[in-house]
């Protein structure tokens, strides 16, 4: 008997060794494995936010960013960016913050790194950037050498209202008090890295590519004429391993009578951005008009509209600030809210303005329209573009629904009537590849349509399309993400136009 019972024993030992060894596993020293992404973190509190509409908020609340350490006080994230630099599958963090206290270098980077001995993240190192305004700063990674290194790349303006470009390495010699070098600090008139295609061996990893050229457009300071522009190119120098000025263009501009320039370009922002307020038609290099591509900045409504490649996107317009030449306008999708946009907007002529369009590169999106270059008013004459593809963002109809009567006013607000109540808010027609959506944002907490409201601004996202041989149309509920739309199997809902 007592022989049957020893294997059991022994087996039995054996189970209750192990179930001690994983209990007591060190599993902290595992290293942290996550999902790599990027976000854009729009700052909320008044005394440093870049503007003060629901839509940034709803940004900070969608992407629920939490820094891998924490800031000191009086410190506030700007932007942040996620990535494994040094491939040992522990990501580092990159983070343009604010500081409140420091009123000479108000905008900052730092670096968040893991720390194998405390196994826990904690910032290495910190300096000082070029660009001093928080609401037009941008940050990304790019292989500018050639070398699929990570550049680290902040773009913003000073208090000069000039712009400005810092670009980091990460430091070959692998000093830990100083982890990256600068290779580049520009600043002037718009800058622009000038991408060149870099051939197949590049892209299979056979070869390295050549580094890109960095550009600066600006006003030329020894011209009597205030059009005159002057194009400087920055090229690497492999030996000092920094950007060095390499050529100098110069570029004639338009003859404008001088007084009426210096009214519009008084550095005041609503200035330049009442002598916008109007439709422009993109112009092709050739010089001919193309009706197929147009903005249509309305400062009033604090909305931009984007049509081209048959795709329709409304932008909120957050903030202006006042370049030597224009203005730099900082906006975000109203429907994808990690989407943003910084637009160079300079002026040309009177009826011409040239554009240069940042856009967040963290995020890719199926949107292939260059907005860069030049465009021209429309006009009286040609007040209202093409409509033969075109989402009207607005329009004044009433509709009955399963919700309730719905009615739509042009000034972009809607009430929806139900059950004798009143739920109002702002909506947007608008489209993507080739999708006609609709947008309504309420303006106050409560329920809609069986969505609970979160945190004051829900937004209710519907695939709209025509019903046959009626004026009806019918509304399936979609989310909108970076790669496109999803519907969520919701029933439709008709809306039938009211006698």
């Amino acid at each position: 008997m007592n022989n049957k019972r020893f294997p059991v024993l022994v087996i039995f030992l054996f189970c209750a060794a192990g179930i001690a060894v994983f209990s007591f596993w060190p599993f902290s020293e595992q290293k942290p494995q996550e999902q790599r992404r990027t976000r854009i973190i729009v700052p909320s509190t008044a005394d440093y936010a870049d503007t003060d509409s629901p839509l940034s908020e709803y940004a900070i609340q969608e992407d629920g960013y939490s820094l891998k350490a924490p800031l000191d006080d009086g410190e506030f994230a700007i932007t942040e960016l996620t990535i494994d630099f040094d491939n040992d599958s522990i990501e580092e963090q990159i983070v343009v913050y604010r500081s409140l206290t420091d009123t000479e270098n108000p905008v900052s980077l730092t670096l968040i790194d893991y720390d194998e001995r405390s196994r826990t993240y904690r910032r290495l190192w910190n300096i000082p950037v070029a660009a001093t305004m928080p609401g037009t700063v941008s940050l990304y990674t790019q292989d500018l050498l050639g070398d699929r290194s990570f550049c680290v790349i902040i773009t913003g303006m000073n208090m000069q209202g000039e712009h400005t470009m810092t670009v980091f390495r990460e430091n070959q010699q692998g000093d830990k008090n100083q982890p990256f070098i600068i290779i580049a600090g520009i600043q002037g008139g718009s800058i622009t890295v000038q991408e060149t295609e870099r051939p197949p061996a590049y892209q299979q990893g056979i070869a390295r590519g050549q580094p890109f050229v960095i550009t600066t457009y600006g006003r030329d300071s020894e011209s009597d004429n205030m059009m005159d522009r002057i194009e400087i190119s920055y090229a690497f120098n492999p030996l000092k391993k920094i950007y060095e000025q390499s050529a100098i263009t110069r570029v004639p501009g338009s003859q404008i009578e001088q007084r009426r320039l210096r009214e519009i370009l008084t550095g005041e922002p609503k200035i330049f951005e009442d002598f916008i307020y109007d439709l422009w038609y993109y112009i092709s290099p050739e010089g001919t008009i193309d009706k197929s591509q147009y903005l249509y900045f309305d400062p009033v409504k604090r909305e931009i509209i984007f049509f081209g490649d048959d795709i329709q996107q409304v932008f909120a317009w957050q903030n202006s600030n006042a370049t030597r030449y224009g203005i730099y306008v900082s906006s975000q999708n109203i429907s994808v809210t990690t989407l943003r946009r910084f637009l160079d907007i300079e002026m040309e002529s009177l009826d011409s303005i040239r554009m240069r369009v940042f856009e967040d590169v963290k995020l890719k999106i199926n949107l292939n329209a260059s907005w860069d270059g030049l465009y021209r008013r429309a006009g009286d004459a040609t007040r209202a573009p093409s409509q033969e593809k075109t989402v009207r963002p607005y329009i004044d109809a009433v509709y009955d629904s399963s919700l309730g009567r719905l009615r739509f006013r042009t000034s972009g607000e809607y009430e929806l009537s139900s059950s004798g109540s009143v739920t109002k808010g702002r909506y947007a027609f608008f489209r993507i590849n080739n999708q006609e959506l609709l947008e309504l944002r309420p303006e106050h907490n409560g329920v809609h349509n069986g969505a609970k409201k979160d945190n004051g601004e829900n937004r209710l996202i519907y695939k709209l399309s025509s019903m046959e041989k009626s004026e009806s149309l019918s509304l399936i509920r979609v989310r909108l993400g970076a790669v496109g739309v999803h519907e969520l199997h919701e029933a439709p809902v008709i809306l039938t136009k009211a006698q």
